[in-house]
This record gives structure tokens, sequence and C-alpha cells, in this order.
């Protein structure tokens, strides 16, 4: 049986066709827009996986050892984790960097508030990142896990149970400084708490401290990094380091 179609659905049809059609065929007609830019071909990684740094990381501890820090026979090495007992820094120096860590407070709770499985991540010495059992504990929210300390608390509260395993990534800007020792563009501090953005970009005020303002003083374009002692057995596992510094 033949279906016939009103002559007003038959043109909206054919018209409609047309515009397909002509769009197929006017593609052939605009060449590709490029840059023109002869980019360097991007460098092959392997990405590693939960338990491996990726192929272009600088591996600072992998289990077996603390030897690539300053300070750390010090520490405590237990089946592949190492147990914080004093102030380490890294042997290498760093400017722009990704950083991944991953720590674990202690499981029993002691204490409350800034006494409880504090620690923290020094990038350049002097810009702490906080570690701190922040799962169902109070504090001031700018010196809790995950704030830039007494500078910006972390966007959201992604911390896990006290014992709990828990990663940082942290993408690094390191700051510049003009010859006359003025901040020619700031430092700043993208990281994520267990996969959880949680600091987006953010520009850093100056160094991190407890009892004074922040406030920026010259230095170099690479330093070294440290994990802070602050009386509490935190764990720690995974460190490494990918360095972002432009090649010389």
């Amino acid at each position: 049986m033949r279906r016939y179609f009103p002559a007003g659905r038959s043109a909206l049809f054919a018209f409609v066709l047309l515009i397909v059609t002509a769009g197929s065929v006017g593609a052939w007609f605009y060449p590709e827009w490029k840059s023109g830019i002869e980019w360097p071909e991007p460098v092959v990684v392997n990405p590693g996986d939960a338990s491996t740094a990726p192929s272009d990381a600088v591996v600072l501890f992998d289990g077996t050892n603390l030897d690539a820090f300053n300070g750390g026979e010090k520490w405590t090495i237990e089946d592949g984790v190492a147990i914080d007992g004093g102030n380490i820094t890294s042997k290498e120096k760093f400017g722009d960097c990704q950083l991944h860590l991953e720590f674990a407070t202690p499981a029993e709770v002691k204490g409350s508030g800034q006494g409880r499985g504090n620690s923290g991540v020094y990038l350049m010495g002097r810009y702490e990142l906080q570690i701190l059992d922040s799962y169902e504990n109070e504090t001031y929210f700018d010196g809790q896990c995950g704030s830039i300390y007494k500078q910006h608390p972390p966007l959201v509260n992604a911390s896990r149970g006290p014992g709990e395993w828990q990663s940082y990534d942290i993408i690094f800007t390191a700051p510049k400084f003009n010859e006359d020792g003025t901040v020619a563009s700031p430092a700043y501090v993208t990281a994520l708490h267990n996969g959880v953005l949680i600091q987006n970009h953010f520009e850093l005020l100056g160094q991190t401290a407890w009892d004074s303002p922040p406030e920026y003083k010259p230095h170099a374009d690479r330093e070294a990094f440290s994990i802070q002692f602050h009386g509490n057995p935190v764990r720690f596992r995974n460190i490494w380091v990918r360095d972002l510094m432009p090649q010389e």
C-alpha cells in the first residue's frame, strides 16, 4: 500500500535533507584550521598504578628506606611503611612539581584538635599543606587536614577515619622573584585529597606559620620539601615527585 505525505511535510523533509547534504559537502570546501606551531612530541610516560609511580617520577620512598631524606634515620620502617619520628627534608630540591604521598593518622585516637594525627608537608620547606586527623575532629578550618595552613581551608573535608590510608596529590607552582627580592609571580597549589579536589589553584600569600602572618621572602628556584614531626606517629608510604620545571 502506498503512503502519500501532505505537500507541506514533503517540502519540509526535502528542505532538511538539503541542509544536511549541503553541510556535508560544504565541509570539503573549508580547510582545517591549524595553529602553525611546531610542537615537540610529548614524551611517553608509563602512568604506573596504585602502588607504582609514573616512569618519570623521582621515587623518594618505596617502602625500603628513607635514604632520599636528611633525618630519615630517625624514622622507623615496618612492613614497607615509614613511621614519623622527626622532621625530614628531601636531599633533592624541587620547584614546580607534582608530589604524591600516602599517609595514615594513628588508629588509636588520642587528643583533639591540632593534637590529633598532626603532621604536614612543607613545599620548598616553607609552604605547608596540613596533615591532621580531621575525621569528626573539630579545629579551626584553616588548620584542618588539607588546608594551606593559616591561609585557606580545604574546599571540602575528604578525610578518612583514623588509621585508614589516605593520599595527597599536590601540583605546586613555585614563586618567582625579581632581582630586588620582590615577587614576580606567587606560588600556587592545587591539591587532591583521596582523589577529591580540595585546593583549586590557590594563590599562596607567602610562607605559612602558626605565629605570624604570611609573607614572601626571596629564595632559590629549587628548594627541598620536608615532612613535619608534630609528636604524632603518622605513617607514610609511596612518596614520589614529578619534576615539572622546564629543562635547562
